[in-house]
């Protein structure tokens, strides 16, 4: 009885009758109109920079891999890093950080097993992934955890450094989602990780904090020819 005064109540306060029965869904799921809507890579490419900006990160577009290299090669000098941390991938390989940064500690992750990764993602300045898709619409980078690919070195390190080839820019996050269901549950990675922007924390004060819990500074480069 109790409840049914208080929702015939809160009827009454919204001006109509109390609804007794759940009402009709002919529609599940993303409507055919935007299961539709695409970009062109021009417009992928502005939508992604101007919504990861919007979120407090740093996008560039850059023409070819060894520009990426020179970008974060002068990025460690700036900051005078003495420890970078890396996923273990083809892509990031090619870029022969540990080669050009002499002055500082290349790691690559789990490729070392004398070194404890948590440890050592703790206390690096950078860290470097290659993405595994980024949303335009959303202006999100989505990355995935495996043995080589640990959590730890887009969520520990200050500044983080997101290589994202061009063709893995995509318009909907639904597209994203749509490859790994059809990837099936056994496929699936240990974690998908998706990232808009640096770290914010806000609490019930309104008080914004940057890098609480993640990387308080992140690029995303956002490569031509990888």
């Amino acid at each position: 009885m109790k409840q049914k005064s208080f929702m015939e109540g809160i009827a009454a306060r919204l001006n109509r009758p109390r609804i007794q029965s759940k009402p009709e869904q002919p529609f599940r799921g993303a409507p055919e109109f935007w299961n539709s809507f695409q970009w062109t890579t021009e417009e992928q490419l502005q939508q992604f920079t101007a919504n990861f900006q919007a979120a407090g990160g740093q996008a560039v577009h850059l023409a070819t891999s060894a520009e990426a290299a020179n970008f974060i090669v002068g990025l460690a000098e700036e900051m005078k890093a003495t420890r970078i941390l890396m996923h273990h991938q083809p892509g990031l390989d090619r870029l022969r950080l540990a080669q050009q940064l002499q002055h500082a500690q290349v790691t690559v992750w789990n490729d070392e097993g004398d070194i404890n990764g948590i440890e050592h993602a703790a206390r690096a300045e950078i860290g470097v992934i290659e993405a595994d898709h980024a949303v335009a619409y959303t202006g999100s980078l989505v990355t995935k955890s495996s043995a080589h690919q640990g959590r730890s070195v887009s969520l520990l390190p200050a500044v983080l450094i997101a290589i994202i080839p061009v063709s893995r820019l995509v318009t909907r996050l639904g597209e994203v989602l749509a490859e790994l269901d059809r990837a099936g549950r056994e496929k699936l990675p240990a974690g998908i990780h998706f990232i808009s922007g640096p770290s914010r924390s806000a609490d019930i004060e309104n008080d914004l904090t940057i890098g609480v819990h993640g990387p308080g500074i992140v690029y995303a480069l956002l490569v031509d020819l990888w």
